[in-house]
């Protein structure tokens, strides 16, 4: 008789697996069609998760794809419109993103908040929003919890951004150029920028895109910097992270051979989509206990650096 509920038990657990499987299998799919966003991606992982939807292996498949992803939309960057955008505004954007990352590292430490969150908020906020963190997150081996709510801070602040800074321009009577690259320095994610420029008007748009442009470059240095000071409790040196040089190779492989254009749109499309598939696969990594874990001061200080740096970043520029 035991045997037989052993039996019954086993085969309950294979069918409620497969289940799992084919709709892991089902979410990967849909992340390739254009509604699937990477907030969408995120959410419907969470979602699993907190559903109790698991897949035994796919998630130590995590980090590979996330730098894979990141190499590919290297080849989707101007590296000309970069150099050439980069000559008015290297320096402003290099004191901008050190003096973030700072203020970052300060404050997590005042909100007790794990080291790797703030780390992850803080690069967010400074450079391109969860693609700066998606980056990020290999070199310092982070948890996926912890990848998870630096994610969602910048999402949630994201959909805010969109709507708000329209709004506040036009109250304060900004011109489309300074608020091009108010939206670029103080909204975290190109997309939401982008949304933001083309509803403020077209000149804010350009200029919010090239300034965003310059910005999304500091991955690179910022990666680097992170994986030199990075060490484990050991002591040892942390791995170097070899997808951003594949990242650059990218870059100036597309700048040198631009004939292949075409080839390009398509590994950047693929990029882009890897990203929407690895956000997913954090989401549903993630367990309750974790979300109670981290959650509040988390956004407590997204929040509070995402507001400083808004602010101190308009003052600056009406100045």
């Amino acid at each position: 008789m035991k045997e037989v509920k052993t039996t019954s038990r086993l085969h309950l657990s294979d069918e409620k697996e497969t289940l799992h499987n084919r709709l892991y299998a089902i979410l990967i799919f849909l992340c390739f069609l254009p509604f699937m966003s990477p907030a969408i991606a995120l959410f419907a992982g969470l979602l699993f998760s907190l559903s109790g939807i698991r897949h035994g292996t796919l998630h130590r498949y995590t980090s590979p794809v996330l730098q894979l992803s990141i190499v590919l939309m290297g080849f989707g960057m101007n590296l000309s419109e970069v150099i050439t955008a980069s000559k008015t505004g290297f320096v402003a954007t290099a004191i901008s993103v050190i003096s973030v990352m700072l203020l970052g590292i300060m404050l997590g430490k005042l909100f007790k908040v794990e080291k790797n969150i703030t780390l992850l908020i803080a690069t967010g906020t400074a450079i391109c929003g969860g693609s700066a963190i998606a980056a990020v997150a290999p070199i310092l081996r982070s948890k996926s919890y912890q990848n998870s709510f630096a994610l969602i801070v910048v999402f949630v602040l994201n959909a805010v951004a969109l709507f708000l800074f329209p709004f506040v321009g036009r109250q304060l009577g900004l011109s489309q150029e300074l608020f091009g690259h108010w939206a670029a320095i103080a909204i975290h994610d190109t997309s939401s920028v982008v949304g933001a420029g083309a509803e403020y008007g077209e000149k804010a748009l350009q200029v919010a895109t090239t300034v965003k442009l310059i910005r999304a470059l500091w991955i690179i240095p910022l990666s680097l910097m992170i994986a030199f000071f990075q060490k484990n409790t050991n002591g040892r040196s942390v791995k170097f992270p070899w997808f951003i040089l594949f990242f650059l190779l990218a870059i100036l492989f597309a700048h040198f051979f631009p004939e292949l254009h075409v080839s390009y749109d398509h590994f950047n499309w693929l990029g882009k989509r890897g990203m929407v598939i690895a956000l997913f696969l954090i989401g549903s990594n993630i367990t309750l206990g974790e979300i109670k874990r981290s959650g509040f001061r988390s956004f407590v200080l997204g929040i509070t650096l995402w507001v400083v740096t808004a602010v101190s970043s308009l003052l600056f520029l009406i100045q």
